[in-house]
Formats: structure tokens, sequence, C-alpha cells
């Protein structure tokens, strides 16, 4: 407004900064550097809305705070906020409420006791790794498609999964046995925790984690408590993948699933990770363990 007041020529700005009681030098510094905050601002929008762009809108103000961290741009989060809010770029993907698939018919093998008993943390991968299943349903075709994942406690890296149009045993049994194969040789041993469901009480299942020096783990009959890391990450799939998109097919559902996936382990940042990744965190803090 000075500057513009100063062009027109009806004041001076010595007689404009001397009634604003503004030193000259203050008035020079400030007018220098107000094109500079201006470009600089717009740099900082359009890092938000390349990260926005390829997290496919997933990210929130805080998560894209950690993002710029990463770019060697540090910006306070209530600045992020603002902008992200001035320029609407805030993630909208948390609006449905998640419908779990119940794989629970009663007594029918063997029930394991709850060893884990909600103490998911620990300091190293491989060592407490959690199971479960959950459906889609497709509209458009009336099928349905069942996920069956194995997820690392230590980074909450989905290290196998299944996926099939109908909840037989091997959606269970098979990315068991691509998680066992796939262990390094550690010195402690690895437990698998899951719900009731009657594939984790299913004697192949019961056997083959013996027969791997690996214990078994279920959560509490009804207590999806005792499984929450699994859980919330069937909140995340279906609220920043599923719901809000239109799948057609099996197919088209199975191959974002996919995509998704590779997502979540690779480029999806986490705040409690420090800003990295599930694999970036396992290789960084693995290699320290090792």
């Amino acid at each position: 407004m000075i500057i513009e007041l100063r062009k027109t020529g009806r004041y001076q700005l010595k007689e404009l900064l001397e009634t604003a009681k503004i030193a000259k030098s203050v008035f020079k510094y400030w007018n220098d550097r107000l094109p500079e905050q201006h470009d600089k601002e717009a740099e900082i929008v359009e890092s938000i809305q390349t990260i926005v762009a390829e997290s496919k809108g997933r990210y929130g103000y805080r998560r894209v705070c950690l993002a710029l961290k990463n770019k060697g741009m540090i910006v306070n989060h209530k600045k992020v906020l603002r902008l992200m809010r001035k320029y609407q770029l805030l993630c909208g993907k948390f609006k449905h409420r998640n419908r779990q698939y119940k794989a629970y018919k009663g007594k029918v093998g063997k029930i394991a006791k709850n060893k884990l008993s909600r103490r998911f943390k620990t300091d190293r991968p491989y060592q407490k790794v959690l199971t479960d299943i959950t459906q889609f349903n497709i509209p458009a075709s009336g099928e349905k498609l069942y996920l069956s994942p194995f997820m690392d406690a230590f980074s909450g890296e989905i290290l196998s999964c299944k996926i099939n149009r109908s909840p037989t045993l091997d959606i269970a049994i098979d990315p068991l046995i691509d998680l066992i194969q796939q262990r390094p040789m550690l010195d402690y041993r690895m437990t698998v925790h899951s719900d009731q469901g009657w594939h984790y009480q299913h004697r192949q299942w019961v056997k083959y984690l013996k027969k791997h020096q690996t214990f078994q783990s279920m959560s509490r009959k009804g207590n999806c408590l005792d499984n929450s890391p699994m859980e919330n990450f069937f909140g995340l799939l279906k609220q920043e993948m599923f719901y809000g998109q239109q799948f057609t097919t099996y197919t088209e559902l199975e191959s974002a699933i996919h995509q998704y996936i590779a997502f979540y382990n690779n480029d999806r940042i986490k705040t409690k990770l420090k800003g990295m990744s599930p694999v970036n965190y396992r290789r960084h803090t693995f290699n320290k363990i090792a």
C-alpha cells in the first residue's frame, strides 16, 4: 500500500514513514523481502501439490510436513495446514466406516493363547507378525474379494499376502508359506498372531507353524483391539484406496490392492517411523541391529 501511494505522488515516502513511526531502514528491509517471501511460499505450495498428487490425496497435513522435511524443506505444520486449506489440498479420504469380515465359526480346532496381549511394540523385524482376513464387495458385478495379509508389527510392513474370490483355507496358508520362506536367519523365534477364525484353528495351519518353530498367538473372542494394528491397516486400505472409487470387476480391484500395498510398503511415510516408509525403516534399523 505504501509503495502504491508513493507512486501516485500524493505523499512523500518520508512523510508516510514519519506518520507511521517506521524507520526507513525497517521499511527498506521488508520492502526488499516481500517478493522473496512470496516466491518461497509459491515454492512450498508447488511442493505440497506434488506430494498430494503423488500420494493420491492420502496424506494429511502432518504427513505432508514429513514429506517436505524429507525433501529438505522445513515448514511449520500450522503453515502447511493453512496452505492446504487455502488451496483445497486437505485429505478427504476418511469419511467412511470399515466393514469387517467375520471368519469365526466357534471352536473347530485348537485355540491358542494370546501371547502378545496387545504388546505389539518390538525393536526387531519378523519377531511379531499379525494376520487377518478382510472382505471387499463389488456392487457393479456382485463379486466379492478377500484379502489375507501378514504384517510385521515392527514397521507395519506387509510381508506377504494373498487375494482370492472366496475365503478358503489356502488364502491363509499360502501367504504363511511365503512368509516363512522369505524370513531371514534370525536368532529369535517368530510369533504369528491372529483372531480365532477357523483358518487359524485348522490343523494344517497349526502343524505348519510347529514345523517351522513359530509361536502361535490368538486374540480373545470378539475382541478386535487384540489385533488392532492389522485392523488399522484394513481401515487405511479401504479409506485411501477403496471407498469413493468405482471398481467394476474383480481383476480391477485386485490390481488396485496390489498397487496400494506396494505404495504402502515403499512410499507411504509414517510419523512413528521417523518420517520413513515401512521398508525404508526396516532397512535403516535392521542394518544397525545386524
